[in-house]
């Protein structure tokens, strides 16, 4: 039954700080029996002063907080599934990637985000990723991981059935969706989601979240979750409603709950294609 960890993050505008935090974790999971680290999207850098932030948004080869992460993996001898870092891309546009760092510290996946958080809420907030990042194209499993087949997935990937309608039809095992999640809209859908996407694909869920207010001003709602293939909730880091904030922690991921879900409600081996 193989452990795994989950941070919660308040990452900040400084990827020195965010890389210490990042560190630390690696360590403190493996010293807790973990065999893989789910961390936040954006875990190097949380900044929507893209101005300011434009001059740590780097190649991925020339990435500080990713070669820390990498150095860290191989060093304790654990996985890390880094949410995602802003990258440069040779076009001139961003990235929001996310990376599968193996216990050799090699880089063995690597996913861009596919769908952009482009939303104009009630409450006044208003983002525009699509005006620095460029979509991501390609669903990415990842096999052999020590929870079987990986999906990795970013945020408001959350939001689109059919990604995770092709997560499922591949097999995956788990799922991460790493996240830095808006307090209304994780208040009104953040939890009904991630479990409807676990019953869904038939698998396990992991969602590391950041939390708290941020130095850029904005404020994340935290609640990092681990969801079972039923929909149970395995684990909830909580928000900063009831006093929540970053952490570490852990759960142990029972995969024969795979195989006792899948019998009993085999809504994969079910699905069939629906005519136009």
């Amino acid at each position: 039954m193989p452990r795994i960890a989950v941070l919660q993050m308040c990452s900040g505008i400084d990827p020195e700080a965010n890389a210490a935090t990042l560190v630390s974790a690696i360590g403190e999971a493996k010293a807790g029996g973990a065999e893989i680290l789910f961390t936040p999207e954006m875990s190097g850098l949380l900044d929507r002063d893209r101005q300011r932030g434009a001059k740590h948004i780097v190649p991925e080869a020339d990435n500080p907080v990713l070669a820390a992460v990498c150095t860290a993996a191989a060093g304790a001898g654990i996985n890390v599934a880094l949410g995602s870092l802003a990258i440069a891309r040779s076009d001139g546009r961003w990235a929001n990637r996310s990376f599968l760092i193996g216990p050799d510290g090699a880089v063995r996946a690597r996913y861009d985000k596919i769908h952009m958080f482009d939303v104009a809420l009630a409450t006044g907030e208003s983002w525009r990723e699509s005006a620095a990042y460029a979509p991501g194209e390609e669903v990415v499993t990842v096999e052999d991981t020590p929870l079987g087949r990986l999906g990795l997935t970013i945020c408001y990937d959350l939001r689109f059935p059919a990604l995770f309608e092709k997560l499922g039809r591949r097999r995956c095992d788990a799922i991460a969706i790493p996240a830095a999640f808006t307090v209304p809209t994780g208040k009104a859908h953040w939890h009904v989601l991630q479990r409807a996407r676990a019953i869904e694909a038939s698998a396990f869920v992991i969602a590391a979240a950041q939390v708290g207010h941020h130095e850029d001003g904005r404020t994340t709602y935290g609640h990092s979750l681990v969801v079972d293939p039923w929909g149970e909730v395995l684990l909830d880091m909580g928000g900063p409603e009831d006093g929540s904030g970053p952490g570490l922690g852990f759960a142990d991921i029972d995969l024969s709950r795979l195989a006792e879900v899948r019998e009993q409600l085999p809504s994969l081996a079910n699905r069939r294609p629906i005519a136009k």
